[in-house]
């Protein structure tokens, strides 16, 4: 089974973000749009794991201890670079809770086989991709057209603003691909004090 550990967004917050997503999806036609019933804040990426594994990786996320994190979401961004973009994400400031918690559960982790990320933890929530086919590095910064249209729309908008939250739990996911998109089950809930 394919998981991840996140936070969900509250839903005042999705529900901006959805109205976002509606008033910009036609400006890159070519990209793969998030749901926004399927918006979240990645802490760690597991990947493939077999059945077996999972009551371990659940026992080992339920010691996790920290207390809950405040975030600001808004504006936006695109990886790697604007010029040569493969993603579009909202950005989010948050307390210093936010990188210890990831932290904390790739330590965790870390016992069971399941190895660290080889970057530094970005927070960021993902609101489209490239479609699939298209290359994942250019060299040079060569341009990518597929975000270039809506790139252009946003220059002449405000920078959005989605609000604030506490994220008081995170969660187990396991996620699901097909043709469709991705489809995410919450398999188990994690508090934070």
């Amino acid at each position: 089974m394919r998981l991840f550990v996140a936070l969900d967004i509250d839903p005042a917050i999705r529900e901006r973000m959805a109205r976002f997503l509606d008033g910009v999806r036609e400006f890159a036609a070519d990209v793969r749009w998030v749901r926004a019933e399927s918006l979240h804040i990645t802490l760690k990426f597991i990947g493939e794991q077999p059945d077996h594994k999972l009551e371990n990786i659940q026992k080992t996320l339920a010691e996790i201890r920290s207390p809950a994190t405040r975030l600001n979401l808004h504006g936006y961004g695109f990886f790697p670079t604007p010029r040569s973009a493969r993603v579009f994400w909202v950005g989010l400031d948050a307390d210093e809770h936010l990188a210890k918690l990831a932290d904390w559960v790739e330590q965790a982790l870390e016992p069971l086989g399941i190895a660290r990320e080889g970057r530094v933890f970005s927070p960021h929530l993902t609101l489209a991709r490239g479609k699939s086919g298209a290359p994942r590095r250019r060299p040079d910064d060569q341009p990518n057209r597929n975000f270039q249209r809506l790139q252009e729309k946003l220059s002449l908008l405000p920078a959005p603003e989605f609000g604030t939250m506490s994220a008081r739990e995170f969660f187990l996911y396991q996620s699901k691909l097909s043709p469709a998109g991705s489809q995410y089950t919450k398999l188990q809930k994690f508090p934070l004090t």
